[in-house]
């Protein structure tokens, strides 16, 4: 593993300084890395998707574990001193890991070939929230997601009813998959040192959720929440709200399970497929 000294050795080869921009905070605390590949439960030849490897820190790691890595770096510099250490044991991306819609790019998509993987990145803080919710929506062959981001955020995935930190992301981790908090990880683990804590978590989703159709009730959970305060009847029209469910609920209140049910409800009473 890289140690901090050879990150920015690294760099000032090439006349670089961390770019704030594009999230470039390095994490060396290589116990905090070896905590990450440990949660991915790697075997030999498995496919993994890493996303901003910087300098090759965790890249390494990955690749020492005996991972196939596609790695997406937005920054040339970083893609190029990654390819120039590791060379073709790596398959390196340039370029962003999402598309103009925020989900995961045709690039990215081609290299992956519908093949299972894994997600395992110190995900750059923009890009975390709406790729990991494109990966546990739409990309069924993503068997894991173990993530490097926001302490901020990790709290929201993990929220439950009813809490300030509750929300869409909230709901579609619990219905779609389970989440763990692997280790909180203090801004002293990187370098540059972030203003916020960061924190690991392992995300599994649940092959059989039975949710036909992720991506939809993905968008009723968020228009739901878009209004989180107001009434769930005076959101969909009190008309819509199917018998046996409260029109005066407010979506903070109501938990995965109910939110799934009323999804299935309305589209059961509108002729459409929610399960």
């Amino acid at each position: 593993m890289q140690t901090l000294n050879e990150i920015k050795q690294l760099l000032a080869h090439r006349g670089l300084r961390p770019r704030h921009r594009l999230g470039q905070n390095f994490l060396h605390d290589h116990n905090q890395l070896r905590k990450i590949v440990a949660a991915a439960e790697l075997e030999p030849g498995d496919l993994v998707l890493e996303v901003g490897p910087g300098t090759g820190t965790l890249t390494e790691s990955l690749v020492e574990a005996g991972a196939k890595v596609i790695a997406a770096e937005l920054d040339p510099e970083m893609a190029a001193i990654v390819e120039g250490r590791l060379g073709d044991r790596v398959e390196i991306v340039v370029g962003d890991c999402l598309d103009r819609r925020r989900r995961l790019s045709p690039e990215l998509l081609d290299r992956i070939d519908g093949r299972p993987f894994r997600l395992v990145a110190n995900l750059p803080y923009q890009a975390a929230t709406p790729l990991m919710m494109d990966l546990l929506t739409r990309r069924s062959h993503c068997l894991r997601q173990v993530a490097l981001i926001q302490k901020e955020v990790a709290d929201r995935l993990a929220a439950s009813s009813g809490g300030r930190d509750y929300g869409p992301i909230s709901v579609l981790t619990a219905t779609l998959g389970s989440i763990r908090r692997v280790t909180v990880v203090p801004p002293g683990c990187f370098w540059p040192q972030p203003k916020v804590t960061s924190a690991v978590v392992s995300i599994i989703p649940e092959p059989t959720h039975g949710i036909e159709d992720p991506e939809a009730f993905g968008d009723f959970v968020g228009d739901l929440f878009r209004t989180r305060r107001k009434q769930v009847g005076t959101i969909l029209g009190r008309d819509r709200v199917p018998v046996g469910f409260d029109a005066g609920s407010r979506p903070e209140q109501l938990d995965p399970e109910s939110l799934l049910a009323l999804f299935r409800a309305m589209h059961a009473a509108e002729g459409g497929a929610g399960d």
